[in-house]
């Protein structure tokens, strides 16, 4: 187990996630977008040792928002701490979610200076970026079916700054914090996303 790690309750049970998830995210690529995180925090829990089903739930609920926010990002976050808020999700999970957005124009705008501390909120981030950085190396893919893709070719995308720009790869880069390397971050993303790819339609 790695301790450097603090476990992390939600509140929430599961099946109350994924009750919430269903009421407020609607959009089709928004939904399989937090499913992928979810399987990739879950992939991330196991390895570090931590409770699978609340990580899985952060991811799960990170976007809950999208569907109030996707024409006004500004107020992405912060439209989700009220969602959440009166879901009864902890206040120490409804931080660890809405960090993701710092670094960014969203939060309200007024988070573009803030730096993720906890390495639950590094793991959160780099997560949730990495989807959209593998699903773009699964459409190059000449059958366009992630189970053929290597940690290699994503690590050769990654590298090359002008393939699927908006995934920020300083963002993903924040799992260094942990004690996972690059590589072993992109392999247990991959697999994680290849278990559900008849979800993901991939």
């Amino acid at each position: 187990m790695d301790t450097n790690f603090e476990p992390v309750n939600t509140n929430l049970s599961y099946d109350q996630a994924r009750e919430l998830f269903d009421k407020y995210v609607k959009d089709k690529g928004i939904r399989m977008h937090c499913r992928a995180t979810e399987e990739i925090m879950r992939g991330l829990a196991r390895h570090f040792g931590q409770d699978e089903e609340q990580w899985g739930i952060l991811g799960l609920l990170h976007d809950i928002d999208f569907d109030k926010t996707k024409d006004d990002p500004v107020n992405h976050c912060v439209v989700a701490r009220d969602i959440l808020k009166e879901a009864g999700v902890s206040l120490e999970a409804i931080d660890i979610i809405c960090s993701h957005a710092w670094g960014t124009e969203c939060g309200g705008g007024n988070v573009k200076e803030k730096r993720r501390t906890k390495y639950i909120e590094h793991v959160l981030v780099a997560a949730e970026t990495v989807t959209g950085l593998i699903y773009a190396t699964t459409l190059m893919n000449p059958e366009k079916r992630v189970s053929n893709v290597k940690v290699k070719s994503i690590r050769k995308k990654y590298k090359t700054k002008a393939f699927a720009r908006n995934c920020n790869r300083e963002f993903i880069a924040e799992i260094e914090h942990t004690a996972l390397s690059l590589d072993e971050f992109l392999e247990i993303a991959l697999k994680a996303m290849q278990e559900i790819s008849g979800e993901l339609g991939l």
